[in-house]
């Protein structure tokens, strides 16, 4: 059984993969462009990815490919038709990145609520050197306990959120996307209660035609002003241009970011134009990529090609 990876450095140059060497001929690429994955995948049984578009472009020529497993829990690559109409199974993976992903949400909300930039400047730059006094007022900040946090899919990650988010004495408030979702031990509000009663805000819903563009001028306005928003969900859930106008006109308090509309950052990006970092953080999606996480992912992935294998390649 030959296992294709076609971009493993997607997953990182540090996390052993060897497992694979033991279910079959295991080969994994840098990178694959859709022209290279043709090629390369045309006599793979297996395929695993994590952005590669799955397409008859791309596996067209893949006259033996019966599994493809994407590194990931959305599958918004795959052409689920395609691979039906040839019979080919397909695998994601789910649970992997629920703590770092909470954690990171943390961390981003504790870089702009506890004015950390400028702290750290402030001691860095050697103003604390010989200070009148022991301590520094000029920058307030507030507890996060009696705060109302606001969450927009409250999934494994949502929810895990909101049980941390409790344990710093915050009450937690949600709104389902699909107006489906029930918690029963958590406030369901709707959209505009949402907005309008949350402290902080947090994103970890999928994208799709319910999210899509929802957090834009008319949401924000809405806001508190001393209001922090954090998107760990998708990038286009956020219309950046009216994120970046809000901030500039000071309509909400801060934003952090790990997932943007385009990733890599777009040049054209207008929230570029922002260089405060006390009102703003973006990481480059790497609230997912704890060491961790990403060895717990592979090992999902591995276990999905090892289950299939035993049950198909007899």
């Amino acid at each position: 059984m030959k296992i294709v990876f076609l971009d493993a450095k997607t997953i990182g140059d540090d996390i052993d993969m060897s497992g694979f060497d033991r279910i079959g001929e295991f080969v994994k690429y840098d990178f694959s462009t859709p022209e290279e994955a043709r090629e390369r995948t045309r006599d793979a049984d297996v395929v695993i990815l994590n952005k590669v578009q799955v397409n008859e472009a791309s596996i067209g020529e893949a006259e033996h490919l019966k599994l493809v497993c994407v590194t990931a829990t959305g599958t918004n690559n795959l052409d689920r038709e395609y691979l039906a109409e040839r019979g080919i199974a397909w695998r994601n993976a789910a649970g992997y990145s629920t703590e770092t992903v909470a954690q990171h949400t943390f961390a981003l909300l504790f870089y702009l609520m506890e004015k950390l930039r400028y702290y750290d400047d402030y001691v860095k730059s050697g103003h604390y050197v010989n200070d009148i006094m022991f301590t520094h007022f000029s920058n307030t900040f507030h507890d996060l306990s009696g705060r109302t946090w606001g969450i927009i899919g409250l999934g494994a990650i949502g929810r895990r959120v909101a049980e941390l988010a409790e344990c710093f004495g915050c009450h937690v408030i949600y709104y389902s996307t699909s107006g489906k979702n029930s918690q029963p031990d958590y406030e369901r509000v709707d959209f505009d209660t949402l907005l309008a009663r949350a402290d902080i805000l947090s994103v970890h819903a999928p994208l799709n035609e319910n999210t899509q563009g929802m957090m834009n001028a008319a949401a924000f306005g809405k806001m508190k002003p001393e209001a922090i928003f954090l998107n760990l969900g998708r990038g286009p859930i956020v219309v950046e241009k009216d994120l970046a106008d809000a901030l500039q006109r000071k309509i909400i308090a801060g934003a952090g970011l790990d997932v943007l509309s385009a990733e890599p950052m777009s040049a054209e990006n207008p929230l570029r134009e922002i260089t405060d970092s006390e009102r703003l953080i973006i990481t480059p999606h790497i609230a997912w990529a704890s060491m961790e996480a990403r060895a717990r992912l592979m090992k999902i992935v591995e276990e999905q090609v090892r289950e299939w294998a035993a049950e198909n390649m007899k």
